[in-house]
């Protein structure tokens, strides 16, 4: 019998986390009974009962995996470590808020039989706020368009992966590794499945603004070179357009010394805007040398304090 590993990556979502694991149980117990599976949960340092609960799950379903992190590693190195440590024939990654469905867990596995190494799930709708939708979805459009390779748009992550693009993604040597690039960058053909993401049914997110901004300036980064040609080129324009009108500028003074103003306005009115864009640009180059420096750092993804229903398993 194959297995099938599904992932999980969780923080203070008590709330939540007893009917993932239910709705996953039943899953298979029902509807895949031909294949064996693992739920790894993977706990970034929760701050309420989450850990206590999965604890309690575990004691009673040898399944059921949990890692606990030594602290908050964050919402990029924590799952990406978590997908890591999952051994099945296929691993599948999906939320704790139960905003991605686990019955959407059988489509995955039929497009597997069918051959494809990846399955992904695909946004095309969602019972979040539409401003919030349409955000996303600009954003998805964007990093597609200055993307290097095919990031696929709608896509959050939650699919199916097969063992061999999991040992793919083992050879990336990225301590903080943007997910769906990788997927991209792989390159295997992904079998795409629509849904509407629906509403998180308890709790709040716990992502805010800086994260979702972490995230996203990490996506394009991480797999295009766009924004560093756009400050070079526009860097060109503007000092051939500030030559020319310093030329143009000059002459007419010249020829028109005494009725001609200073014009301090116009020279407030650039100088803030040439700053402004320098300052822009000064902060993605920051970004790309921030990227590098913590790719030199090489730093674990993670320290675990606790592992629970693991035995001799490798890590």
């Amino acid at each position: 019998m194959k297995r099938i590993s599904i992932m999980t990556a969780c923080y203070n979502e008590e709330e939540n986390i007893a009917e993932v694991y239910a709705q996953v149980k039943a899953v298979f117990d029902v509807k895949l009974p031909e294949y064996h599976y693992e739920h790894l949960f993977i706990d970034n340092a929760s701050e309420d009962t989450t850990v206590e609960i999965l604890r309690g799950i575990a004691a009673n379903d040898p399944n059921v995996k949990v890692i606990v992190n030594a602290r908050n590693f964050g919402h990029i190195r924590s799952p990406f470590h978590g997908l890591m440590q999952c051994s099945g024939d296929a691993v599948i990654s999906i939320v704790a808020d139960l905003q991605d469905p686990p019955e959407m867990i059988i489509d995955f596995v039929r497009k597997w039989e069918e051959g494809y190494k990846i399955v992904i799930a695909v946004k095309e709708q969602s019972y979040e706020a539409q401003w919030m939708f349409k955000l996303r979805e600009a954003y998805y459009n964007l990093l597609h368009k200055l993307s290097e390779v095919e990031i696929f748009k709608g896509f959050t992550g939650f699919g199916l992966y097969d063992k061999k693009i999991i040992d793919f993604m083992r050879e990336f040597d990225d301590p903080y590794p943007f997910f769906r690039g990788l997927i991209a960058e792989i390159g295997f053909k992904a079998a795409k499945i629509p849904y509407t993401q629906p509403a998180r049914p308890r709790g709040i997110s716990k992502n805010n603004f800086y994260t979702l901004y972490d995230m996203g300036i990490l996506g394009i980064i991480n797999n295009s070179k766009v924004p560093l040609r756009i400050a070079t080129l526009l860097g060109f324009l503007l000092s051939f357009v500030s030559f020319m009108t310093a030329i143009i500028y000059t002459v007419v003074k010249l020829f028109n010394w005494n009725s001609m103003p200073l014009g301090i306005a116009p020279l407030i009115i650039g100088s803030s805007f040439m700053f402004g864009i320098v300052l822009f640009f000064l902060g993605i180059i920051g970004e790309y040398i921030g990227a590098i420096y913590t790719q030199i750092l090489k730093r674990p993804r993670v320290f675990e304090s606790e592992r629970i229903n693991f035995k001799d398993e490798i890590q």
